[in-house]
């Protein structure tokens, strides 16, 4: 099997600056950094636990607040010591 030294780096990275140009090179690079450590998580187990993180952050979340009551409990007690007599 070849070794690969100096020499050899230096063409790979020529040709690749060749076919995929300067302007997407920055792109390329942080996509196949992120596909790196991704796997690098999903082996070691990291992965797993920043999704158990999530969830139970998702879960803990507030529900939405709800419809805040109309009457007071002064005014429900003035309606339903009113309401029979209103409705004779």
């Amino acid at each position: 099997m070849p070794n690969i030294g100096p020499v050899e780096i230096i063409i790979v990275l020529v040709i690749v600056l060749l076919i995929f140009g300067p302007k997407r090179l920055p792109d390329l690079g942080r996509s196949l950094g992120r596909g790196m450590r991704e796997f690098k998580d999903s082996v070691t187990g990291k992965d797993d636990e920043k999704h158990l993180e999530e969830r139970n952050l998702e879960q803990a979340a507030p529900v939405a607040p709800r419809e805040p009551v109309a009457t007071t409990v002064d005014e429900e007690a003035r309606s339903r010591a009113a309401g029979p007599a209103d409705a004779s």
